[in-house]
């Protein structure tokens, strides 16, 4: 029975949500085992409030940062949940049995390129799962994790008045522009909603909320920037629903287990990473279906290649509204 077990996923926001199953399962389920966690600097604070993570290490941009403290932690069981150079160089240097996530970056090439979609009908957890596979573990069934410190919690006072007895929180921003909403898109949606809207990004966001905010009015808050990651989290965790585009704020809100409507671009679902909520929590994937361009990426653009963006400009905000709208009365 391993006795201390190093999990590498490096980044991004998102993905590192979706090694939190893993997490737990090592933790709960190799009864005293010690779970440490490597992953980039930027990305720690959201692992340093889990309570199955006893220690995490992080790297600016390259793995000798740290090579001589992992090979201190002499650990019993590598598992690498990203499967890169760098992970295969933490492989290398700790010389421990390991086991690794899959990428399938063939069939991805197929997809997106060729249209031919071998993609196994599988969540990119069950994948990571996998990696985890030699210590007998198993999916509890009982979703994503995301803590919270009790500093980071924003009371609901800091909002307008008419927003503290319920909102939707749409998530305005992406990595990519072309997995992004566009604000007439947004202003669209938001006036067909019953709730108030609070609009969810970091700071690169804000002038597109704040484009939003003028065509929409009072129905829309912009809090795009004036909130860290965790309390943004925090803002997700007490919205009665989550409109979003798939980012990480996503999977944070699978997480808690909030009622999402996730709208998809220029990536598909296919690609395995779409809101993961085991049980029945109101969920729909909002999507233009029969777009020959689509996918034309696994990541994204910063503009769509075709120049019509029809995979978001065609979405279907009467569908998104309707179905919000309905749900959050439930």
């Amino acid at each position: 029975m391993p006795e201390k077990i190093l999990v590498v996923r490096f980044s991004s926001i998102g993905d590192i949500v979706l090694t939190t199953p893993v997490v737990r399962s090592l933790k709960l389920q190799l009864n005293a085992a010690e779970v440490h966690y490597i992953t980039k600097e930027a990305f720690a604070p959201q692992l340093r409030s889990n309570p199955y993570i006893s220690k995490v290490f992080t790297i600016k941009s390259k793995v000798s940062e740290v090579i001589n403290e992992l090979k201190a932690e002499n650990y019993d069981f590598v598992i690498d949940l990203h499967n890169n150079l760098r992970s295969w160089q933490v492989l290398m240097a700790l010389r421990k049995p390991y086991g690794r996530f899959r990428k399938l970056n063939i069939r991805k090439w197929l997809l997106v390129r060729l249209g031919i979609d071998l993609m196994p009908q599988v969540h990119i957890v069950d994948r990571y799962m996998l990696a985890a596979s030699r210590l007998n573990i198993k999916n509890d069934g009982k979703g994503l994790d995301f803590f919270i410190p009790e500093e980071q919690e924003v009371p609901l006072n800091v909002l307008p008045e008419e927003f503290r007895d319920g909102y939707v929180g749409l998530v305005t921003g992406g990595k990519h522009n072309t997995k992004i909403l566009p604000a007439e898109k947004i202003a669209e949606i938001c006036s067909l909603l019953d709730l108030p809207v609070v609009l969810l990004g970091g700071p690169e966001d804000n002038s597109r909320a704040e484009e939003v905010c003028s065509l929409a009015g009072l129905k829309a808050y912009n809090a795009c920037g004036r909130f860290n990651l965790l309390q943004s989290a925090s803002l997700v965790r007490q919205a009665k629903f989550i409109i979003t585009n798939d980012t990480g704020l996503m999977h944070i809100a699978a997480a808690f287990k909030k009622p999402v409507v996730s709208v998809w671009g220029n990536t598909v679902p296919q690609l395995g990473m779409y809101p993961y909520l085991p049980g029945d929590v109101p969920a729909l994937i909002s999507e233009v279906k029969g777009l020959s361009c689509r996918p034309c990426s696994k990541i994204g653009f910063d503009k769509c290649p075709k120049g019509h963006f029809k995979c978001m400009m065609d979405q279907d905000s009467q569908r998104i509204a309707e179905f919000v709208n309905l749900s959050s009365k439930i």
